[in-house]
């Protein structure tokens, strides 16, 4: 059977992705740049490699995938501004040119909604039609724009490789350690005084098939993930069972300072509204969430691998 390539298979949606790959008898490999530091499905053969260097040719050299889903994408603050562009973009430009190399016919490439950005003006729905509004002001979001661009641009020159890329809106459940699955994990959460945008999520377990669906289908470009619906942040927090903790927008500011890792653009995102429309990834491959919005949030605070 086709090999199939997870990168970034230390994080939590990637494993779940090999997880419903394993279920169906795919032959299944993984490398991340990171050490890892939990189970990793039984099956799963293993690399370390970073993206940018030349450890990851030995990777594709060795499995020659006939499928690479790229979940891989660096969204840890922590890591410095330069280590995240070498390994989103120098990496990632890396990695599909070893696909058209290497013979690859699907790549799957996780992006994110947050490069549309959230601004007062935006308007309800946005489309992958709509522009990147993610702009300057935010510089913790270039490389993500810049990956998001570069898997366009690279796939409209090499179409022999069908390419997807995926914008999925706030991804939350038990496995997960990223900024919004912790900030709902709080016991006091921030709601700015005079602000409660719409916000949406979608759970682990939903965006692993919605990936598993790109890679099925004959679809290629840019798609958004939106989940269940749309709600206002101060329903979801209750949702969380966390409570808010309602602030002027400056005291807001000044309390992101103070958390270590905690993205500043995320601020404007609990302010103003950035509400997408999956209609055409939902038409196009079939998909549509199974986890309810309340379950979704729920899932938050549930023990990893419980059912949500």
């Amino acid at each position: 059977m086709p090999t199939v390539l997870v990168t970034g298979i230390a994080g939590g949606l990637a494993r779940a992705v090999a997880a419903l790959l394993l279920a169906r008898g795919a032959d299944v490999a993984g490398v991340d740049y990171r050490e890892l530091s939990g189970p990793v499905p039984r099956g799963v053969r293993l690399h370390r490699a970073q993206y940018h260097k030349t450890a990851i040719d030995d990777v594709l050299r060795k499995e020659t995938p006939e499928t690479v889903l790229h979940l891989g994408r660096v969204g840890n603050l922590a890591e410095r501004m330069d280590t995240r562009f070498d390994l989103n973009v120098l990496g990632s430009q890396r990695l599909f040119d070893l696909c058209l190399q290497h013979g690859v016919k699907n790549l799957v490439v996780l992006s994110t909604f947050h490069v549309y950005g959230a601004h007062p003006r935006n308007h309800t729905p946005i489309a992958e039609v709509d522009p990147l509004r993610a702009g300057p002001d935010f510089p913790q979001l270039a490389d993500a724009i810049q990956l998001d661009q570069l898997a366009q641009l690279w796939a409209y020159k090499n179409p022999e490789v069908r390419t997807v890329v995926l914008r999925p809106t706030n991804v939350v459940g038990p496995s997960l350690g990223n900024t919004m699955t912790q900030l709902l994990r709080r016991g006091r959460v921030p709601r700015m005084l005079g602000f409660d945008p719409m916000t949406q999520f979608v759970h682990t377990e939903d965006l692993a098939r919605a990936v598993i669906a790109a890679m099925d289908g004959g679809g290629r470009g840019a798609f958004n993930v939106a989940g269940p619906t749309a709600l206002p942040w101060g329903l979801a927090i209750e949702l969380a069972a966390a409570r808010p903790l309602v602030v002027p927008s400056k005291l807001a500011a000044l309390w992101v300072r103070t958390m270590t890792g905690f993205p500043a653009y995320l601020i404007e995102f609990l302010k103003y509204p950035c509400v997408i429309t999956d209609r055409a990834f939902r038409q196009e491959f079939g998909w549509e969430p199974a986890i309810s919005i309340r379950d979704t949030l729920a899932s938050v605070r549930a023990t990893p691998g419980a059912a949500p």
